[in-house]
């Protein structure tokens, strides 16, 4: 008779997974898997794209006071082919391919009441080691995921579902910093966040957008992606210093690097009453307060996400955003390893993922 999970879910075999043990102690191994219950659905993973929080696990065991205390499975940007449906599942189909946001929010904790289910108290964010025991990721062939998590992805790439995870963070930031129309934005680092911000702050009609780096790959992919102008802050390190004139230029600021320097820099740009959305996590910074309260700026974190994701699958698949050009490499999953070290590279990728 087959054994029973710890959820109560039962053992159906074994599926291979990306498991980090510590620093750069990356293993692909057997785990268990299990059938669907109730709401639920069976997924064969198609795509994962590896993030930065999955990056800072890798090469430094966590970032901040996160830190690994047991082997976790990495990943939470993932699309996945539905193989076997619950009972109760309604609007999904076998063979379907749908992107999973990795967010699963309780419901009824005093946030997930107030409509802001991204502060959920009891979430359940795939690959997270914030609680203890860590929360599993989806870097794994064999998925069961809830259904509700699953929006389909008819006519999308499993890439191009893959980043609806990343997407939708910009999305929410761009939520976030309220009216977009005409405004002249500024993007201070050029990752995959960086980027999808300047595809977001487009498609909600800025007018003129800025984007820094210190690297002339990802600067070159963000000019390809819609920024009007790119700046190498390495190689011309006052090159902002005429937008700060009279005040300041820019009306928005996604500061995506987590870097107190360009969160700095940017602040200087900024024009009166300007909107700061900070989106990089690199720890904790020393604020310019001065710049902040004379210019009555408004800083306004951005964490995660949640009616986003499926807003950004339906722009993808009405091909008014492509998230195509950022997808750089695509490697197998007995190469897992090696994605991680080509993420960790920016002078070659922008995202890396792993065919499952």
């Amino acid at each position: 008779m087959p054994a029973k999970t710890k959820t109560g879910k039962t053992e159906t075999g074994k599926t291979k997974a990306i498991v980090i043990h510590a620093a750069h102690d990356l293993r692909v191994e057997e785990v268990a898997a299990s059938a669907p219950g109730a709401g639920e659905v069976r997924l064969a993973l198609a795509t994962g794209g590896v993030c930065g929080s999955d990056l800072h696990y890798y090469n430094h065991g966590g970032f901040g006071a996160i830190r690994l205390r047991e082997p976790m499975i990495l990943g939470h940007e993932v699309s996945a082919h539905v193989t076997e449906i619950g009972v109760g599942v309604e609007g999904l189909r076998v063979g379907q391919l749908v992107a999973v946001s990795p967010s699963r929010p309780c419901g009824h904790c005093r946030y997930c009441a107030e409509g802001l289910p991204n502060h959920c108290l009891n979430m359940r964010f795939y690959g997270s080691a914030m609680p203890f025991p860590h929360i599993q990721g989806a870097f794994r062939q064999d998925l069961v995921a809830d259904a509700r998590q699953c929006v389909p992805a008819d006519g999308l790439t499993a890439g191009e579902a893959a980043m609806a995870e990343p997407l939708a963070v910009t999305l929410h930031a761009t939520k976030r910093a309220g009216e977009m129309l005409g405004k002249r934005v500024l993007v201070t680092g050029c990752g995959p966040i960086g980027v999808l911000s300047i595809l977001a702050a487009r498609r909600a009609g800025a007018a003129e957008i800025v984007a820094t780096d210190l690297s002339d790959f990802t600067l070159g992919l963000a000019r390809q992606c819609g920024a009007d102008r790119v700046i190498n802050m390495g190689s011309d390190p006052d090159a902002l210093a005429e937008y700060s004139a009279n005040k300041g230029t820019f009306d928005v600021l996604y500061e995506c690097s987590g870097a107190a320097q360009a969160l700095a820099a940017g602040i200087m740009a900024m024009r009166p009453r300007g909107v700061i959305l900070q989106l990089g996590l690199g720890g904790d910074m020393t604020l310019p307060m001065m710049a902040i309260t004379s210019k009555e700026l408004d800083l306004r974190g951005s964490f995660r996400f949640h009616a986003e994701f499926a807003v950004g699958v339906g722009l993808m698949q009405k091909g008014l955003i492509d998230v195509k050009p950022l997808i750089t490499h695509t490697l197998p999953l007995h190469r897992a390893e090696d994605a991680f070290k080509i993420a960790s590279d920016r002078t070659q990728a922008m995202k890396a993922q792993i065919a499952f």
